[in-house]
């Protein structure tokens, strides 16, 4: 079993998996058949904003293919509202319908009795922060390895890789 980073990495993405079952079980207690897991978080995502393709992709672990896709399925379904930026027509604005907050309404709802139900189960609040925290400081430092695009005490592969730097304060 693989441990530090890449442990965290397989134990998030075993977590999401879990997450995206729960959101399946509740679709199908809800009667709700012309979504999958996946456009239902985008959808959870959206909320009652309205944002551009873009900030979605940025906002959830969507592959752009994909979020076009799902957002189809989404419209296709009466869930979400698309148009085009009016000061810049290459962006696509998207918003949920009173049907797409609605379902939104129910998975936060979902959400929060998960959340109760774990605490309820034995996890303690305060670790749930903590660890929220944590990964939030991991993905923020990560951003910066890639965007160094070096490894630590490792030779850098040409001259114009740039080191990372160690003595960065990140909060």
């Amino acid at each position: 079993m693989a441990t530090g980073y890449l442990g965290i990495i397989a134990l998030a993405e075993r977590l999401h998996r879990r997450a995206m079952d729960i959101v399946e079980a509740e679709l199908v207690r809800l009667g709700v058949g012309d979504l999958n897991a996946t456009q239902a978080m985008i959808l959870l995502q959206i909320g009652a904003e309205q944002m551009s393709v873009g900030e979605l992709t940025l906002r959830g672990c969507y592959q752009g293919s994909n979020v076009h896709y799902s957002l189809s399925k989404l419209v296709e379904g009466g869930y979400v509202l698309q148009e085009r930026s009016a000061r810049d027509r290459r962006v696509v604005k998207v918003s949920a319908t009173d049907k797409g907050r609605r379902l939104a309404a129910d998975l936060e709802h979902l959400y929060a009795a998960v959340e109760a139900d774990v605490i309820d189960l034995g996890m303690d609040p305060a670790l749930m922060e903590r660890c929220e925290a944590g990964l939030t400081r991991l993905e923020r430092l990560t951003g910066i390895c890639l965007a160094q695009g070096a490894r630590r005490n490792q030779p850098a592969a040409s001259a114009n890789v740039i080191p990372i730097r160690t003595d960065m304060q990140v909060a």
